[in-house]
């Protein structure tokens, strides 16, 4: 597989996002923490949700950042999703 394969997701197998746990409220944001399995290791993925003027919008992040632990990638994956909510706000979904 090529380089730009794997950076812009062509032909990577990732498996299923494990089960998600309900959402954590931050900032008015719904985070839903899904790290995804990847060859024996964990990537960063979160989704990131609110009701936006009457409509549900969501935005889903995915990192380059892998764990071998799913606790490491579950942790590492709220944090990113804060991060992202912190820098950008209601632009999110703008």
């Amino acid at each position: 597989m090529s380089l730009f394969s794997r950076l812009f997701g062509g032909g990577g197998k990732a498996e299923a996002p494990a089960p998600s746990a309900p959402p954590e409220i931050y900032k008015d944001f719904e985070i839903f923490v899904e790290p995804r399995s990847e060859g024996g290791q964990y990537r960063v993925c979160a989704r990131i949700e609110k009701e936006v003027g009457g409509t549900r919008r969501t935005q889903t992040i995915v990192r380059a950042d892998t764990t071998a632990s799913l606790d490491d990638a579950r942790a590492m994956s709220l944090a990113k999703a804060r991060k992202v909510i912190d820098e950008q706000g209601e632009r999110l979904f703008g």
